[in-house]
């Protein structure tokens, strides 16, 4: 700078998120404080901001650091962002003072990622709508508070890196609702609604949307040409002549292998992409067959309702161009009782469900005699849905099914499975339905357009801590991402499906995407709606068939969608956060592009260590092998319970089961009997062989649950005209309805004002409120057999890293004791209420595993925080489950530490399965927790960020309990080592003592 203009002082341009700028002249020697003062006394955007950082290239400035001293560049200016102080009293949620215990070390200062997590969580239940004809999104500059992310981007977006990845920290124009808090950039909000294809669609984003490189990677998957062959020659003429009719004079080659083996009688799965004509493989020999046996019947099992009415149609279509008098009919829970005698005496073509199977066709199964003594086909359709604990009661049920065909009725009929691809689909269907063989068709004849597959990793920005160095870069709200990417989706002319992975997401992307249209094409609003789990049965219908007819652009959806129905063109899919399996997202993928037109998937990533794995390693995803899917038709525990039901349903014999329940039966008959559920009664011929079911129960398969689903639910019901909103379990039902919560359906709020216990019956009534609802709760986990961790008696040697860790039941318990009212404006309690509700418990299963108390003096001697570092290595474990095992780190809880908690917690590193009864994570777990030990300590040691709460990449959770609000990267990576190292020296000294 020359002298004299040293002298005269320096001038700056200033420029605000709006657009706004001014220039500013300072004597020589002014500070950034000088600068803030002077910018308060005229310029409209400071004078009017709660509060405000001014930021260089990034860096946020110093108040102490001279103007002259700063390297600013010709161009260059100093941008002002607006920020409301985080208030003190929101993160006081207390706990009952009844649960007093031994107090814990004091909490550190709670530190600015978790502030960050709070206020993203609390700014993403703030984009309610006060009703669903809410006012147009206000524009002009406003401050959300300062470091909320989701629901609210109003945290602005600083220069940095990470993973390589540049973020853009350009000044820009803010569109935003002072109603609900949904930001974005207004130069990036299309108003445009000329239609796009979905290659247009990429590039449209590039430009605009996606401009600050959220775009991480681009998978172009080329398209495929059919291979077609000539209708098969055993096809009667009647079926060619149905055919031609509704246009299919050809087949796929895998559609014409499918239907000669199983006319031959032959097992067969067809292992091909979604939409490749899979359903064709079974309706063309099912009806074939039952067209020239007047008398013969099958049976069709699927999953879901929604897939069983989607199916439905299609069999009506076929059957009508068939000209035949075949009557098809669903038998399920929705089906009314009065229908039901009447299908049961005329249906020759049974579409079902498991559940149905299992609760009312097996245990009254004399009834439904003229179907099993002449069912010639099983078709059993989404195969690989079937895994797991609901994979393991499919299994047994169809055992079961298998039995009563052959024992009763003579009756051996052949199976058909469609399914996903997988790693392993012969070896699956086989364990699923106790075959010897099966044939396998793999070879997709059909076609299939190209698709563009996006990664979408959305911005880093800086969160504001409670000092200068505090601030920690987090990414914008993945749920504000998605329902922007929704509206440009419906917008532009492409039909589309947004999957979430959870009821509330759901309608919190309806929310938001319907007040972005309100602002950018308002006549589309009612074309998008959510379609979930929860609703009632004529709710569900109405959508569907909305959806199905093309009335609607776009429908928020949790996976009740991702299996194979046919909604009609879908051209694109969003997913919000990773689904759980690489299966399920290309499941969810493969709803759009349907008939060989070309389609687009955008994957929009969480803050969550497995998101961020992928967003990272795209070839990890797309590279990897589909993974295996795998049921155990022998787990004694569930054997037990489906051969009470089966006893009920025919007396046992060791002599003829065995072949259907393995070599397992006799013990576990032996079980049965000790336990007073079957009886053997020697009188006859052939009598002591046989036993016969005296369980308690009235019919046993009542009291088993094939998907651990809960009996017990709370209608929601509009209080104005008694409408039926939903029905809520239990376990969930206090999170959403109580006297005073704000509740949410189709993106409009309610207030329920009764909640009658006796009935489980919550009432409420439309409301314009400028407020929402939180819980005040806690969860108790206590292990069966001894609340502290002691030294077990047992150990698993069955992997490769031995471990002492246990697979306990236990008992969770959540208690609600108030609620708060938040201001959705400023996101600041304005008041809290007592709440008197009943607990609610449940029995499932935790695999855990001490800590020695050497290790945690070694982390209280270094001043490290005991608890936080257990509750972060928890948080670790977490993380990693679903990188080694074929489940969602939301199906497993951990002991979440509250910075306000005076009640003792073990010394101990806990999951436990968060489904009632369990669904058998933990066990699995405890195979690996060896393993899982080791790469939670390589996660967070290997994890470049410096904050001692660390990051979401790393030891924060999104599903903490606690908001992530004690944690401690340092002491957690101390006590997995010591853990580890303590498992080490046990089987060395245990392996020596053996020597000696």
């Amino acid at each position: 700078m020359p002298m004299a203009a040293e002298k005269e002082g320096r001038e700056v341009q200033v420029r605000a998120l709006d657009g706004r700028s001014t220039a500013v002249r300072l004597p020589p020697g002014a500070s950034v404080r000088d600068l803030k003062a002077a910018l308060r006394s005229y310029f409209t955007p400071a004078q009017i901001a709660p509060s405000f950082h001014l930021f260089l290239k990034g860096a946020k400035l110093l108040l102490d650091a001279e103007i002259g001293s700063l390297a600013i560049g010709d161009g260059e200016f100093i941008v002002l962002i607006s920020f409301t102080k985080t208030p003190q009293k929101w993160s006081s949620v207390g706990t009952p003072s009844q649960k007093q215990g031994v107090n814990p070390p004091k909490q550190p200062e709670v530190s600015a990622a978790a502030n960050s997590a709070w206020q993203d969580i609390m700014g993403d239940l703030s984009a309610m709508p006060s009703s669903s004809q809410s006012d147009a999104a206000s524009k002009g500059f406003y401050s959300a508070p300062q470091s909320s992310s989701s629901g609210s981007s109003s945290k602005r977006r600083k220069t940095c890196k990470e993973n390589g990845n540049r973020v853009n920290g350009t000044a820009e124009k803010h569109n935003i609702s002072k109603k609900s808090g949904v930001s974005k950039s207004a130069a990036t909000s299309c108003h445009d609604m000329h239609p796009l294809e979905p290659a247009e669609m990429v590039q449209h984003l590039k430009q605009g949307l996606g401009k600050d490189e959220q775009i991480v990677h681009i998978q172009e998957i080329p398209s495929r040409e059919a291979s077609f062959t000539e209708l098969p020659c055993r096809l009667s003429e009647a079926m060619r002549e149905a055919l031609n009719s509704i246009g299919i004079s050809r087949l796929y080659s895998h559609q014409s292998q499918a239907i000669q083996l199983s006319i031959s009688g032959r097992h067969t799965v067809i292992a091909t992409s979604t939409s490749s004509g899979k359903s064709l493989c079974y309706n063309i020999p099912v009806l074939e067959s039952l067209s020239q046996d007047l008398k013969a019947c099958a049976l069709y099992i699927f999953p879901t309702k929604a897939l069983a009415q989607d199916q439905l149609r299609t069999l009506l279509e076929m059957k009508n161009a068939f000209n035949t008098d075949i009557d098809v009919k669903i038998y399920d829970g929705d089906t009314p009782r009065k229908d039901r005698l009447w299908i049961r005496d005329n249906a020759r073509l049974l579409i079902t469900n498991p559940d149905m199977l299992h609760v009312t066709i097996l245990p009254n199964h004399r009834r439904f005699k003229r179907i099993l003594s002449n069912l010639r086909y099983i078709v059993i359709d989404e195969a690989h849905s079937y895994k797991g604990a609901f994979g393991c009661h499919t299994a047994l049920i169809i055992r079961r099914l298998k039995r009563i065909c052959s024992n009763v009725y003579g009756c051996h009929p052949t199976f058909i499975f469609c399914t996903a691809t997988s790693a392993n689909p012969s070896e699956h269907v086989m364990e699923l339905a106790n075959l010897d063989d099966v044939e396998l068709i793999q070879n997709d004849g059909s076609p299939c357009g190209s698709k563009y597959f996006l990664l979408w990793n959305p911005t880093l920005h800086m969160a504001e801590g409670r000092s200068e160095a505090s601030s920690v870069p987090r990414r914008s709200s993945s749920i504000v991402e998605v329902s922007y990417l929704f509206a440009e989706m419906v917008q532009h002319g492409l039909r589309c499906i947004a999957f979430c992975k959870s009821r509330k997401l759901c309608e919190l992307v309806l929310a938001y995407t319907r007040e972005i249209l309100r602002e950018t094409a308002k006549e589309l609003v009612d074309s998008i709606c959510v379609y979930r789990a929860g609703y009632i049965a004529e709710d569900r219908r109405t959508i569907e068939a909305a959806l199905f007819g093309g009335k609607l652009r776009g429908v928020a959806a949790t996976n009740a969608l991702e299996l194979g129905i046919d909604v009609g063109h879908i051209d694109a899919t969003l997913h919000l956060g990773f689904p759980g399996s690489i299966a399920s997202l290309w499941q969810q993928a493969g709803r759009s592009g349907r008939r060989g037109k070309q389609s687009l998937a955008i994957y929009v990533a969480f803050e969550s260590p497995l998101d961020q794995y992928f967003m990272k390693f795209p070839h990890k995803l797309f590279g990897k092998p589909i993974e295996h899917c795998h049921v155990d038709s022998h787990n004694l525990k569930l054997l037990g319970q489906h051969l009470a039901c089966a006893a009920y349903e025919l007396p046992l014999c060791l002599q003829y089961d065995e072949r259907y329940f393995g070599s397992c039966l006799n013990s576990a008959m032996m079980t049965l009997k000790d336990k007073g559920y079957i009886i053997n009664n020697p009188s006859g011929s052939l009598s002591s062989s046989m036993w016969n079911y005296i369980g308690p129960e009235k019919s046993p398969s009542q009291a088993v649950s094939i998907r651990a689903i809960e009996q017990d639910k709370y209608k929601v019901i509009n209080k104005l005209n008694d409408r039926l909103f939903e029905e809520i379990e239990e376990s969930k039902a206090f999170f959403q309805v109580y006297e005073g919560a704000v509740y949410m359906h189709q993106g409009v709020t309610y207030l329920v004002e009764e909640l009658d216990l006796a009935s489980r019956t919550a009432f409420c009534r439309k409301a314009d409120l400028k407020y929402y609802t939180k819980t005040r709760d806690y969860t108790d986990i206590n292990v069966l057999r001894g609340e502290f961790a002691y030294l077990p008696t047992s150990t698993c040697r069955t992997n490769s890293v031995k471990t002492t860790a246990q697979a306990n039941d236990c008992t969770v318990t959540t208690k609600w004791f108030g609620f708060y009212r938040i201001s959705k404006s400023s996101n600041e309690i304005t008041d809290s209420i007592d709440l008197d509700l009943p607990p609610y418990s449940f029995v499932s299963q935790a695999v855990w595993i001490s800590i020695p108390q050497s290790v945690k003096m070694n982390v209280e001697e270094r001043k490290l925080e005991f608890r936080g570092g257990s509750h972060a290595a928890s948080h670790a474990l977490l993380n990693i489950v679903p990188l080694h095992m074929v489940c969602n780190a939301s199906d497993l809880g951990t002991e979440c530490a509250n910075p306000h908690e005076t009640r003792g917690i073990p010394d101990r590193i806990l999951l436990y399965d968060r489904h009632p009864g369990g669904i058998g994570i933990a066990s699995q777990a405890q195979l690996l927790f060896g393993e899982l030990l080791l790469a939670a300590l390589e996660l967070v040691s290997t994890c470049s960020c410096t904050s001692a709460s660390g990051c979401p990449n790393c030891i924060q959770s999104l599903t903490c309990g606690e908001y992530n609000e004690v944690l401690d990267k340092e002491a957690a990576i101390l006590i997995l080592k010591g853990v580890i190292d303590s498992e080490r020296s046990y089987f060395e000294a245990e392996d020596a003592s053996k020597q000696c």
